[in-house]
């Protein structure tokens, strides 16, 4: 039975930093992609970035910035995403999702996703605020 479970969500000031993590377990095939995903205006939620967790390839979505990266640890079997210059647009519950085999990441989290996610994490919380 797969398991997703995040941590690293908090307060923080704009400007400032946080790195969340989501570690996978009885995850069956590499051949996964693991996402980001927040709710968004006018639609339930929107991927934030997906890293193929086998080929390390990544993907991001439109409302990521080139402040935002995706990575991950193998040996952890753990997807972080690192938010700097974090504003207060980005408050949010931030979850970790991980698809069915064999969907590309740019499927996932496209402009229609996200599709094809098999397993949720329950989410940590990105509070924003001065």
């Amino acid at each position: 039975q797969v398991q997703l479970v995040e941590s690293g969500g908090g307060s923080v000031q704009p400007g400032g930093s946080l790195r969340l993590s989501c570690a996978a377990s009885g995850l069956t095939s590499g051949d996964t992609g693991l996402a980001w995903v927040r709710p968004a205006p006018g639609k339930e939620r929107e991927g934030v970035a997906c890293l193929h967790f086998s080929g390390g390839s990544t993907y991001y979505g439109d409302s990521a910035e080139a402040r935002i990266t995706i990575s991950k640890d193998e040996d952890k079997n753990t997807v972080y995403l690192q938010m700097n210059n974090l504003n207060p647009e980005d408050t949010a519950v931030y979850y970790c999702a991980a698809s069915l085999p064999s969907i590309p990441c740019r499927v996932v989290i496209g402009p229609a996703g996200p599709v094809g996610i098999a397993n949720w994490g329950k989410g940590t919380q990105v509070t924003v605020s001065s």
